[in-house]
C-alpha cells in the first residue's frame, strides 16, 4: 500500500483522507486546519499529522489542497524529490504552475474530487490520465481523463451549476412545504425523486439528460408546461453565459464569436 502525504487539510482533503482510509494506506496530514487534521488523525489509526516538509519527505504521493493564494506562498519553500507523484485538486491552478512550484517533481495530474469522495461515487475527471489516481480512488468512483488541461478546467465551471439546481430544488421544496406544512418531509420527497432519476441514467452513455427530458415532454403535461415557462425565461441562455463568464479566471479560450 501507498504512504500518501496531504498538504493543507480542508474540506476536499479530509474528504480524500476519509475516502483511502481502511485500505492500508499510511497517511499524513499537514498542520494547516490543525482542528479537522487532528481529528483526522484521532478518528483513523493510519493517519498522523505532520509538518508540511515531513509530510513531503515521509510520502510517495501527495495531494496538494491548498487554495491558490496559499499554494504560491507555502509550495516554492518546500522540498520535493523527482519521485513523488503528485495530485493536485488546486482551482485556479494550471499544470504547468504545480510543476513550477513543486520541481522537480514531474508527474503531476489535476482532478476535481466532490465532498462525497469520502463515501464513493464520485466523478473524478483527471488530466493527465493518471495511474496513481486510478489506483486510489478507482474502484470507488468514476475516473474521467481528459484529452487537455482546458477540458479538465471547464469541469471546474460545470460543476458550479449544482448550487443553481439546489436553488431550484429549494424553491420547489419551499412551495411543496407551503401545501404540506411540514418542510423536512417536501425535502425528502424532492431529494428521493431526484435520486431515482439519477440512479436510472447510465454514466458513459451520450444524451442521457435529454432522453430523460424525452420522457418528461409530454404535450400539455406538468413537465413540459413549467419547462416552457422557464425555458422562456432564458434561463438556459443565463447559464451558459454564467459558465462563459468563468473563462477568463479559469484561463479557457474566449467565446469565439464566429462559431
Amino acid at each position: 500500500m501507498a504512504r500518501i502525504g496531504f498538504i493543507g487539510t480542508g474540506k476536499i482533503a479530509s474528504a480524500m483522507v476519509r475516502g483511502l482510509a481502511g485500505k492500508g494506506h499510511r497517511i499524513l496530514v499537514s498542520e494547516r486546519t490543525a482542528a479537522v487534521a487532528g481529528q483526522l488523525a484521532q478518528e483513523f489509526d493510519e493517519v498522523t499529522v505532520a509538518a508540511n516538509q515531513q509530510v513531503l519527505d515521509d510520502s510517495e504521493i501527495v495531494c496538494l489542497c491548498l487554495l491558490k493564494s496559499v499554494a504560491e506562498h507555502v509550495l516554492p519553500e518546500l522540498t520535493f524529490r523527482a519521485g513523488h507523484s503528485l495530485i493536485s485538486v488546486m482551482a485556479d491552478v494550471s499544470l504547468s504552475q504545480v510543476r513550477e512550484w513543486c520541481a522537480p517533481a514531474s508527474e503531476t495530474c489535476i482532478t476535481i474530487p466532490l465532498p462525497f469522495v469520502a463515501t464513493g461515487g464520485c466523478p473524478l475527471p483527471v488530466y493527465p490520465a493518471s495511474p496513481v489516481l486510478e489506483e486510489l480512488f478507482g474502484a470507488d468512483n468514476l475516473v474521467l481523463p481528459q484529452p487537455n488541461e482546458d477540458a479538465l478546467t471547464a469541469h471546474f465551471a460545470a460543476c458550479a451549476t449544482a448550487s443553481v439546481v439546489m436553488t431550484e430544488l429549494r424553491a420547489a421544496s419551499e412551495w411543496l412545504a407551503g401545501f404540506t406544512g411540514n418542510p423536512a418531509a417536501a425535502e425528502a420527497y424532492l431529494i428521493t425523486a431526484f435520486s431515482g432519476f439519477f440512479a436510472g441514467m447510465s454514466p458513459g452513455k451520450p444524451n442521457q439528460f435529454a432522453q430523460v427530458l424525452q420522457g418528461l415532454s409530454t404535450e400539455g403535461g406538468l413537465n413540459a408546461t413549467l419547462r416552457a415557462k422557464v425555458e422562456q425565461g432564458g434561463v438556459n441562455d443565463l447559464i451558459r453565459e454564467g459558465l462563459d463568464g468563468f473563462r477568463e479566471r479559469l484561463g479557457l479560450p474566449p467565446v469565439d464569436q464566429n462559431g
